[in-house]
């Protein structure tokens, strides 16, 4: 009879610590089996920290960190955001600072051209007289100062310098000097304040420059105030600075008739023009906006190297612009402010990314350490289950196991009765195969009724006989392993040829020798195979050939060979007894399913 597979129950400290070897999902690979294994079906999330132990701390990193990324993202937004709101509004304050600069000078210009067209000559009294009306601040606002042009033909440039040398001895000749006696000549007549760099633009013609030219023709043909676009001032002796002015053109109306001109028509007198220096215009115009903190660009039109008039670096690659255009006398200008780029994140950005990844990184740790925990309870729960099992399954074995054993004892007990001569005898034989029995139980039990070797159990039978006669027992075999049930029939044979060869046999006489030899055999049909063990005695009494059968011979032929469920051949050969018999060698894994259960689970990460 095939017993069932016995394993041992751990103590009260293995069952709390082994639970933490233990992979429920191991004992139960469906999914569904493992729902088996928690209680409240609703504890879904329960369920998935076991399936998903390193998975879903991870998960939970990932999407806090993506949490953080999108808030530090949209931070960093609203700053770039609330940065070029902040550069729209220093634009507009910039450029309504230049418009005031340059609206102001304008209405200087308007003045002064009311006041010098309803004069026949512009004295350098009258000139004197109106600046210091005007009180001019160059100062404030970038501009060099003011000045009059008076526009004639260069056939009257004689007469000119000799009525302003008249007034002024020292003022220069006409530069560059006219190539012609026709065309028209515009020199810088007079200009305030008369410092000595000032004094340098003194008998310039504006008309030999392009860009000044251009100007006083727009202003002429508008009759308003126009500005020229990018030149260099006059009062520049060494640097190149770029600079720009702004023309008014003078009519007087009629013309004398010596000059050829038609009563009652108007005509140009001249011009009054103020020069800005840009640097100094626009600095001006950024010192009313307090500290600078961006990047500012001016530009004569459209923005390109070729048109800057000024700028003031960032030091740095520009990271945003924001263009702001202005209008001075008529003439479009682009300012250009700019914001260095920023390679590091915002205080509020780097507080917030690092109070972010923090707090993933705690709750990741603590989803683990409940991962954990869970994990834990479910092989607590698993192992709880299993042991359950493995009581159920021990308590029939030892039923079964009992029932076999007073089955063996009870036929031993019939056997005995009917063969004693005697009560003595009865007793005597009685109580060693009962003894055998016992050696075969302690030797199971110090296995924990898992497989035992075969030679285990042959020694242990033998161990009274090999002590006093070693070397008359030879023993020969290869390492093999028996069953409980197989154990304890075999024992019980070799306890009975043991008897018989002290009694009668081999062992009973000096010089006697029992060789007990097993070797492996397999049946190709079945999934087990067999130990086939001979029993040769030699060099003891002949055996007679008319014998009575005693109860070992019965026992071996009927009990051992019922219960191992193979044949016996038992041989009384008159050199000495010969058996043979078969023992199944089962399965290891039918014994063994605690201990590879454990060792797997040992093994997992």
């Amino acid at each position: 009879m095939v017993p069932a597979p016995v394993t041992r129950v751990p103590n009260r400290h293995q069952a709390l610590q082994e639970p933490r070897n233990i992979d429920p999902l191991a004992l139960h690979p469906d999914p569904d089996a493992a729902d088996l294994l928690v209680p409240d079906s609703s504890d879904r999330a329960r369920r998935w920290l076991v399936l998903y132990p390193r998975a879903i701390p991870l998960l939970i990193f990932l999407a806090l960190a993506a949490i953080t990324a999108l808030s530090v993202f949209s931070i960093e937004s609203n700053a770039r955001a609330r940065e070029r709101a902040q550069m729209r509004e220093y634009a507009q304050g910039v450029a309504a600072a230049l418009d005031r600069s340059g609206s102001g000078f304008t209405s200087y210009l308007r003045a002064g051209a009311a006041l010098f067209a309803s004069l026949e000559e512009v004295s350098p009294d009258t000139f004197d007289s109106f600046v210091r009306a005007l009180k001019l601040n160059t100062e404030y606002s970038g501009a060099e100062g003011i000045g009059w042009i008076p526009v004639l033909e260069a056939r009257d440039l004689p007469a000119f310098l000799a009525r302003t040398r008249a007034s002024q001895p020292a003022y220069p000749d006409i530069y560059p000097a006219p190539t012609g006696t026709t065309g028209r000549v515009a020199p810088v007549a007079m200009f305030a304040p008369a410092t000595a760099l000032n004094r340098r633009a003194l008998g310039y013609d504006m008309y030999s420059d392009a860009a000044r030219a251009a100007a006083m023709a727009e202003a002429e043909l508008t009759l308003r105030p126009a500005a020229s676009g990018r030149i260099i001032l006059l009062q520049e002796s060494s640097v190149t600075a770029p600079a720009f002015a702004i023309y008014m053109p003078v009519f007087r109306m009629g013309a004398p008739e010596a000059a050829g001109g038609e009563a009652g028509a108007r005509r140009l007198a001249g011009f009054v023009y103020t020069p800005f220096r840009a640097r100094e215009f626009l600095d001006s115009a950024i010192d009313r906006q307090g500290e600078m903190r961006f990047g500012v660009r001016l530009y004569d039109g459209e923005i390109g190297t070729g048109n800057l008039l000024v700028a003031h670096a960032t030091g740095g690659a520009a990271e945003a612009q924001v263009a702001q255009e202005v209008t001075i006398a008529d003439r479009k200008l682009m300012l250009v402010i700019e914001n260095p780029a920023i390679e590091v994140l915002s205080p509020l950005s780097m507080v917030t990314l690092v109070f972010g990844l923090a707090l993933a990184s705690l709750l990741m740790l603590l989803a683990r350490l409940l991962t954990q925990q869970a994990f834990e309870d479910q092989a607590r729960l698993a192992f709880f289950e299993e042991q359950h099992s493995i009581r159920n399954s021990l308590t029939r074995e030892l039923n079964h196991r009992v029932k076999n054993t007073l089955a063996n004892v009870l036929s031993i007990l019939s056997l005995t009765r009917r063969r004693a001569s005697g009560l003595d005898d009865f007793a005597d034989s009685l109580e060693g195969r009962i003894r055998a029995l016992s050696a075969t139980h302690d030797l199971l039990t110090v296995t924990d009724w898992g497989t035992t070797p075969i030679r285990a159990v042959i020694e242990a039978e033998l161990q009274h006989f090999r002590s006093a006669l070693d070397d008359a027992i030879l023993l020969e075999g290869p390492d093999l392993e028996l069953a409980p049930n197989d154990a304890l029939s075999f024992g019980l044979a070799v306890h009975e040829l043991a008897t018989n060869a002290a009694k009668y046999g081999a062992l009973s006489v000096p010089g006697g020798k029992v060789t007990i030899r097993w070797s492996r055999g397999e049946d190709p049909a079945a999934e087990t195979g067999w130990a086939e063990v001979e029993w040769q005695e030699t060099g003891g009494p002949a055996v007679p050939g008319e014998r009575r059968r005693g109860f070992g011979t019965e026992l071996i032929e009927k009990v051992v060979a019922h219960e191992l469920r193979q044949p016996v051949t038992l041989d009384f050969a008159p050199t000495g007894v010969r058996c043979v018999l078969r023992v199944p060698v089962r399965r290891p894994a039918d014994f063994r399913i605690r201990e590879r259960e454990a060792d797997r689970r040992v093994r997992k990460p």
